[in-house]
């Protein structure tokens, strides 16, 4: 039951518009709340983020009393605490906060304040004839089937993924090498339930668009009336000798892999690792093996990451990780995985093209992904791009094919960020997967919503927290640093021309989620103003949403 709950230090409700301040709540130890004042009104709600948990205070406030969150740009609306963009699930609790003899209150309940969130509302009894059926079981078909309940679809949802899990936080893996999937989870059975949502772990082998049937390998069919094609990526391995007849050498994208690599590492660990690929997967597996471990990352490139964030920056990385004693060859080429000479069947090294050898007690393979739409390769009622992704609008439903959506890793969409100009994008981010799966769940629960763009956000773990907000399509051609790189304290702004199509940063909190907010408005400065010095902290936000 609600209660009264005196604010501490606190006399009246005398913040400014667009002011946000985190307020401790008298009777509750460690007990927080986050008032915000937008449009004349003063709010008072949950004062972490749900993702996390990140203090809501360092966020982004706009005018239109959307809060984005500093780490990761999780958004909520602070009038009624849902949650607006990815990646948080569950939404703000609200209180009522008022004035009273001298001193400001609340009332709620003390279990909600110490949870610093409320659950969605998404229990459910299905009725009627519709069925949702989603492929895949990652962030996007979580996005989609939750939001499709809290948009209020009664219907049938089935979810059907070859993964031996419920959905899960896919980032954990490669950021912590979590194998535990209660840790990993995004919900419980139980939840599903309530929500009546079925949960199928079978592999889809084709779909009868015609007669709207996904059939499975375990020779199950699932009608439809609605479907969300959400299945994610296929690691790559490598087409190069011993890497496919060695054991002992890995890809990473489920819980069973991550336990595979475990139990070769084991526990006493000393092991020699050698991380073939130096993007995201590769550097974030490096770091979480450099404990008790000699790591080595093999890249291609001059420095890690070099394509998508330039030379430079990538140094950054390169230097923060070789701090935890990960060792690099870059510039280099694989020739070969080599057999142990204790056990035949296991690797024992990898040779490069240049004669370097490098022992190995376990191999892993970070050299991307292919869209995992194998199911679709030999179905002529459905045209795929060249890289096997499926063509959407910008509602994320599939060209030719009504009442059919792509989402996340498989989905090529039009591109409306900062230097996108509608050109059809693949990108392979968490919040985008999840962000897309809430469009396409709209477009089913509300027909005549207008689809909702956003900005694409990622994160990583490499040393050091980085943030990365928007997007290059087309490339960038130009970048300004700010902050003490040296440190790994910097905001890195990337463009095409003079316009900023991507910002990154590390230890410079909000500027990533400010820039998003920015690009989302139309309203990032130019490249040259950022090299004279301008900071996008003292920008204003404007009311009007252009993107």
């Amino acid at each position: 039951m609600a209660q009264e709950y005196k604010l501490k230090g606190l006399a009246a409700l005398d913040l400014a518009n667009g002011e946000k301040r985190e307020v401790e709540v008298e009777g509750i130890e460690n007990g927080k709340v986050l008032l915000a004042r937008v449009g004349g009104t003063t709010h008072a709600m949950s004062s972490n983020c749900t993702h996390y948990g990140a203090p809501l205070k360092l966020g982004v406030l706009n005018p239109e009393g959307r809060l984005t969150c500093a780490w990761h740009g999780a958004c909520f609306n602070v009038g009624t605490g849902d949650v607006e963009d990815a990646p948080a699930l569950d939404p703000l609790a609200k209180f009522e906060v008022y004035e009273k003899s001298g001193a400001v209150y609340i009332k709620g309940e003390e279990a909600t304040i110490k949870a610093s969130r409320r659950n969605p509302n998404v229990k459910c009894a299905a009725q009627g004839q519709e069925k949702v059926v989603v492929v895949g079981g990652g962030s996007g078909a979580m996005g989609a089937v939750q939001a499709l309940r809290e948009q209020g679809f009664k219907g049938n949802i089935t979810i059907i993924s070859k993964e031996p899990n419920l959905p899960i936080d896919r980032t954990k893996l490669s950021k912590a090498l979590i194998a535990d999937k209660s840790k990993v989870e995004w919900r419980s059975q139980e939840w599903f339930d309530s929500a009546s949502i079925s949960t199928v772990s079978d592999e889809v082998k084709s779909i009868d668009f015609k007669s709207q049937t996904v059939s499975t390998k375990s020779d199950k069919s699932h009608t439809y009336t609605k479907l969300i094609l959400a299945s994610g990526g296929t690691p790559k391995m490598l087409p190069l000798p011993g890497f496919k007849e060695l054991s002992n050498i890995f890809l990473l994208r489920t819980i069973p892999d991550v336990q595979a690599i475990l139990e070769a590492v084991g526990e006493k660990k000393g092991k020699n690792v050698v991380i073939i690929g130096s993007s995201f997967i590769g550097m974030e597996v490096a770091n979480a093996l450099s404990s008790n471990n000699t790591v080595t990352v093999v890249g291609m490139e001059e420095a890690p990451l070099e394509k998508v964030m330039g030379s430079e920056v990538g140094k950054i990385f390169q230097k923060l990780i070789a701090k935890n004693g990960v060792k690099f060859q870059m510039g280099a080429s694989v020739d070969s995985a080599k057999a142990s000479s204790d056990d035949k069947s296991k690797v024992g090294s990898v040779s490069l093209k240049d004669g370097t050898n490098l022992p190995a007690d376990l191999v892993v393979l970070g050299v991307g992904v292919t869209p995992a739409t194998e199911y679709l390769q030999e179905n002529g009622a459905i045209q795929l791009e060249k890289d096997g992704s499926i063509r959407t609008n910008e509602s994320f439903e599939v060209e030719g094919h009504s009442g059919v959506y792509a989402i996340g890793d498989i989905a090529t969409y039009p591109y409306h960020g900062p230097g996108g100009n509608g050109s059809l994008t693949r990108i392979e981010h968490w919040n985008v997967a999840q962000n897309a799966g809430r469009s396409a769940a709209a477009s089913i629960a509300k027909p005549t919503a207008a689809p909702k763009r956003f900005i694409p956000v990622f994160w990583s773990a490499m040393g050091s927290q980085l943030r990365y907000c928007g997007n290059t399509p087309h490339g960038w051609d130009d970048l300004v640093l700010q902050g003490q790189p040296d440190e790994a304290k910097f905001a890195a702004f990337y463009g095409k021309g003079d316009t900023v199509v991507a910002v990154a940063s590390m230890q410079m909190d909000p500027v990533m989620s400010k820039s998003a907010e920015l690009m989302r408005r139309s309203k990032m400065p130019t490249l040259d103003e950022l090299r004279k010095g301008k900071s996008v902290l003292d920008v204003g936000l404007p009311s009007e949403v252009k993107i």
